[in-house]
């Protein structure tokens, strides 16, 4: 049992709260909405008190307060996480970074902010000089850049930008170690790979340096095709037309966008492919042209946030079109596939016969390890594990990279390379292993013990974390 008491007596006047009720629910992020694998164990753990740092001294001290006290310690942003990130395993404090919120300094095409900012008060703060973040979240209006950075991989952008993996796309990290005399620790280059994506499991993250891209005007578009790979076709001829700027590229077959009320009314019934896109609006002329040359129909053009479905158009890609799917149908689940080029479209052509039988195909483009990838997979209506783990080595077997969305570790997840100096950074920084317990294990049995942790994933491979080539290999 943890010792709430010691914990709270060695915080000072740190803002804490204990009311269950609120606990609770602070205790959730999306995990349950999104993996019916993960939902019972999302659903039953619970923090023990929630602490709110109001600055850096506060998280110093929940640092040094939680090794003195063993307590287990869980970051947490909006909690908009899917993939088990924020969910309590081992009860502990859940330290609600938003109180952070600050954006430290901005600079052309580099900005510095506090873990709680939220990306889109990050924006907000820089657009006036003509800049915005490379990529965000479709949770941007809540998200904070601690979580997406801590707990995400890539987004609304990441056509044109790569994954936030990609070197370039974090520029540095500030961690706190959890020690009984905290460290603070910098971490530039290919070291700010260490902390993201590890679940805050590694170093309590607190300001972050990220790189910003031009601040087009955007304009929101829907397009329709009579056939879904004809769909795909054009989504690879935009995302790889590169004297477009585009921030979105989202593929959406016929029987999924019919399952969205808010997309319902922009689709046709002699339409099995729908493509939305964020194209800069000097560039639209380009745009209809290839709309054109595919045999596209434009069924809804507006300015960024403008269109008559009333929110944003990127709050209906990426994880918001599970979400949309799901107000109406909470039976349907999918995996994360990466389709990646030379043969992207071949892959999700054979992958699409292959799951004819199923409700549709959902893909985003993104940028990934220098390559064109098409992430998703199909939907489908949710049996069991062995059915998880059939449409898994489908996809594999037409040619996708497959991760696991439906456990909690984030290693057995796939989509961190992780490595014997990963493991020196977690013990160097949370030497009580009291940072997000559960989730970043290096032991063999971890699968095995674990939630969705033996489904059939090989995970990302990235190209930039293997072994250099030798001059024969090469040449070869």
């Amino acid at each position: 049992m943890n010792d709430t008491a010691a914990f709270l007596a060695a915080l000072g006047d740190v803002p804490a709260i204990s009311d269950p009720a609120v606990v609770r629910r602070k205790s959730r992020d999306m995990t349950a909405n999104f993996s019916p694998v993960m939902k019972d164990d999302a659903l039953g753990h619970v923090a023990d008190v929630i602490v709110q740092p109001r600055d850096k001294a506060d998280v110093l001290r929940v640092a040094a307060a939680a090794a003195r006290a063993r307590m287990p310690l869980v970051m947490r942003g909006a909690g908009t996480c899917n993939f088990g990130q924020g969910i309590p395993l081992a009860g502990g404090a859940m330290v609600d970074m938003t109180g952070l919120a600050r954006v430290l300094w901005q600079q052309p095409g580099s900005v510095r902010a506090e873990a709680g900012a939220r990306l889109a008060a990050i924006d907000e703060a820089t657009r006036p000089q003509g800049w915005e973040l490379r990529i965000h979240s479709s949770t941007r209006k809540v998200a904070t850049l601690g979580g997406f950075v801590g707990g995400g991989h890539a987004g609304v952008g990441s056509c044109a930008w790569g994954i936030l993996r990609d070197r370039g796309n974090i520029l540095g990290l500030e961690v706190v170690s959890v020690e009984e005399e905290p460290r603070i620790v910098q971490l530039r280059g290919d070291d700010v790979n260490r902390v993201h994506h590890a679940y805050g499991s590694n170093g309590i993250i607190t300001e972050l340096e990220m790189p910003l891209a031009p601040a087009w005007p955007w304009r929101e578009q829907v397009v329709v095709f009579p056939e879904f790979m004809t769909s795909v076709r054009f989504a690879h001829a935009l995302a790889t037309s590169d004297g477009i700027p585009k921030k979105l590229v989202s593929v959406i077959g016929g029987p999924i966008w019919r399952m969205m009320r808010v997309l319902r009314p922009y689709g046709r019934d002699d339409c099995e492919g729908m493509v939305l896109a964020m194209v800069a609006a000097p560039f639209m002329e380009a745009f209809n042209a290839l709309v054109a040359e595919f045999g596209g129909t434009v069924t809804s053009d507006a300015p960024e946030g403008e269109g008559t479905y009333r929110i944003p158009l990127y709050e209906m890609s990426w994880g918001h079109t599970r979400m949309h799917v799901n107000r109406d149908h909470p039976e349907v689940v999918s995996n994360v596939g990466l389709y990646l080029d030379p043969d992207l479209v071949g892959a999700i052509g054979r992958s699409h016969r292959r799951f004819a039988h199923m409700p549709g195909m959902h893909f985003e483009a993104k940028r990934f390890d220098g390559k064109l990838s098409f992430q998703g997979s199909p939907f489908f209506r949710y049996e069991g594990e062995a059915q998880l783990a059939e449409v898994m080595r489908g996809m594999a077997e037409d040619g996708a990279m497959v991760a696991n969305n439906h456990t909690f570790l984030v290693k057995e997840g796939g989509m961190k390379s992780l490595d014997g100096a990963d493991a020196a950074f977690k013990r160097a920084m949370d030497p009580h292993g009291l940072m997000n317990p559960g989730k970043l294990r290096f032991d063999a049995a971890a699968a095995k013990e674990s939630t969705g942790g033996d489904l059939p994933s090989g995970g990302w491979r990235f190209r930039s974390a293997e072994a250099p080539q030798s001059a024969e290999e090469a040449a070869a």
